[in-house]
């Protein structure tokens, strides 16, 4: 029976002359002779015990000298106020001690690998490996908890807006959204495979279908991609779905529940609706579809204003249909050559094949990587277009149009970090729209889906899917906060015909199409209403809000880069005999 009476951190000076019993662990111990002063913690927070040797026993005060970092104890005692020289401004419970008169060791501890205190400086991988002990530094149980209740939150909102929790199946079947399935061998039929789900995209399209009309789920996702700081194997989604909508009615749910979380954690007013830019506009003024609207520098499109320059890149860029395009980046003229050398590198990682700079000096004269061989007043033209001031800085890319704004976009976005023109205080919130229903593979030779196959065409578009794929746009629509993608989200196809129309842009015969997702055009036939949804990213929500630099700090359990988990040491090898029960053959890796 748990006969605690209050949480460490909850005591106040409202219980002064009290009995209270604790039990949590032991943060720090310092012994003055004769009397013992420990910090007992749990995940409420710390308060100050003392065993003080002229009022207890000597048994008492032999246990209270034997207490050690992160052992276990129950303390009872009775709460008094401090001195007012003792305070402790840095404790929520600096006011008060509590005065021990009787103790319990429930369990001892060795010496921990790591520190159990917020400003550790470990490295990330011990914490990771020894997960079960970072989690009880007071910055992590603080994490834990505020993302109980951004969840919590989004539970109640879509509760009181008339939406019902379904959850649907982690076994499912490998479909194509994307990315790679993990998958799971069949013990019962050898040779066949269920996949983890990528999103419960079908199962909640059924869920409309079945006439549930409005679904949410917190939803484990799993993808086999490769990490990043805001990417892992394994994720959380918020999902929902609706039922004879358009496009504004899941946007304005988003939208409120966006207010609400961050009006109610966050102590900040959002302003409805939210802004709207198109991802053909995203593109060509940030090079992004999921821009950082914080600072300005935008893109510009200057092919016509150097027509006729005479530089041969330029040229033969025009002539081949390309893109010019520019960025000025104010107050920038102090970069060096080899910082400008740098960023070259950089953009050419990008697949564009360099970078042209001009850089005008604080007393007006020019440096720049390109000027000597621009004819005429073209170099003129180009910094006015740009509205290139003394001190500034103009970035020039040739090249596909697409491989030169995305290069562009992430050079304003590295500049924008190094300048220092970003507002870390702000939360830019705002939708991008109208997203192209296909991508071309050069890889795959064939269009690839932007967002997923089931996603619904805009229907002035439809006849495009015959004559123009490429430029066909979706009734897609993404939610953008501060260069982070937050979700995703778009009306569904739910007619047969053009669902096979879109199966078959991406390749697959009709055969090939009844073949994998039957299931879905058998149940088109039958009254499927018109519904949309969208997809909240938990981790990447709780990791902005929080400040966090990766999502490895707002979840329990990460993952690192390469997809291991130091703790439970997985991916790990099985023993044969589970493999000879899945019909599985191991082939050795080349060397």
């Amino acid at each position: 029976m748990n006969n605690r009476t209050n949480m460490c951190g909850e005591i106040t000076a409202e219980h002064a002359g009290k009995q209270v019993i604790l039990k949590g662990w032991v943060q720090r111990s310092r012994n003055l002779g004769g009397i013992v002063f420990i910090w007992l913690r749990d995940r409420t927070g710390i308060v100050q015990v003392v065993f003080d040797g002229n009022t207890i026993s000597p048994e008492l005060l032999a246990l209270a000298e034997s207490l050690r970092s992160e052992f276990v104890v129950e303390i009872h005692g009775s709460v008094r106020m401090r001195a007012a020289d003792a305070v402790n401004a840095k404790l929520k419970t600096g006011e008060i001690e509590v005065i021990a008169e009787s103790a319990t060791i429930l369990n001892t501890s060795k010496t921990p690998p790591i520190y159990i205190e917020d400003e550790t400086k470990e490295q990330e991988n011990l914490r990771l490996k020894y997960r079960y002990l970072d989690l009880r530094r007071p910055i992590m149980q603080d994490m834990l908890m505020f993302r109980h209740k951004v969840v919590k939150l989004l539970r109640d909102y879509m509760d009181e807006q008339g939406f019902v929790e379904v959850e649907t199946p982690i076994l499912s079947k490998s479909t194509p959204e994307g990315a790679r399935d993990y998958l799971v061998p069949a013990r019962v039929k050898p040779g066949t495979f269920y996949a983890l789900p990528q999103s419960p995209q079908i199962y909640k399209q059924l869920l409309m279908l079945a006439g549930l009309d409005k679904y949410y789920q917190v939803a484990r996702c799993f993808r086999d991609e490769d990490g990043r700081a805001d990417r892992q194997p394994e994720f959380t989604q918020f999902d929902m779905e609706m039922s004879f909508i358009d496009p504004e009615d899941i946007q304005g749910v988003v939208e409120g529940a966006y207010q609400k979380l961050f009006k109610d954690i966050m102590q900040i007013d959002i302003q409805l609706p939210l802004p709207r830019i198109t991802w053909r506009d995203a593109m060509a003024r940030y090079g992004s579809d999921k821009p950082d609207t914080r600072f300005d520098m935008e893109i510009s499109d200057v092919g016509e204003t150097v027509r006729g320059c005479g530089f041969k890149v330029f040229e033969e860029a025009l002539a081949d249909g390309q893109t010019i395009c520019a960025i000025c980046a104010k107050a920038a003229s102090h970069l060096s050559r080899k910082e400008l050398d740098a960023l070259g590198e950089f953009v050419k990682t990008y697949h564009v094949k360099g970078l042209a700079w001009a850089v005008v000096n604080e007393d007006g004269t020019l440096r720049s990587s390109f000027a000597k061989v621009m004819q005429g007043d073209s170099m003129d033209r180009l910094l006015r277009k740009m509205d290139a001031q003394p001190g500034d800085a103009v970035f020039v890319i040739a090249d596909k149009k697409y491989v030169a704004l995305t290069a562009m976009g992430q050079l304003r976005l590295r500049l924008g970090k190094e300048l220092k023109l970003i507002d870390q205080s702000k939360y830019n919130l705002f939708w991008v729209t109208e997203f192209p229903l296909l991508e071309w593979s050069d890889e795959e030779n064939r269009f690839l889906a932007m967002h997923h196959p089931f996603t619904q065409v805009m229907t002035e578009d439809i006849p495009l899917m015959d004559t123009d794929p490429g430029a066909v746009r979706a009734k897609a629509y993404d939610l953008v906060m501060n260069g982070i993608e937050m979700g995703s989200g778009s009306i569904r196809i739910h007619q047969s015909d053009i669902q096979e129309k879109m199966f078959n842009l991406l390749g697959f015969t009709k055969e090939q199409a009844w073949q994998q997702f039957g299931f879905l055009l058998g149940a088109f036939q039958y009254g499927t209403p018109p519904h949309g949804g969208f997809a909240f990213g938990v981790d990447r929500l709780v990791m902005i809000l929080r400040g966090a630099e990766s999502l490895r700090d707002v979840l329990a359990f990460p993952k690192i880069q390469n997809g291991a988990c130091l703790m439970m040491e997985t991916p790990a090898d099985v023993q044969q005999i589970q493999l000879d029960q899945l019909k599985i053959q191991c082939v050795p890796e080349e060397k």
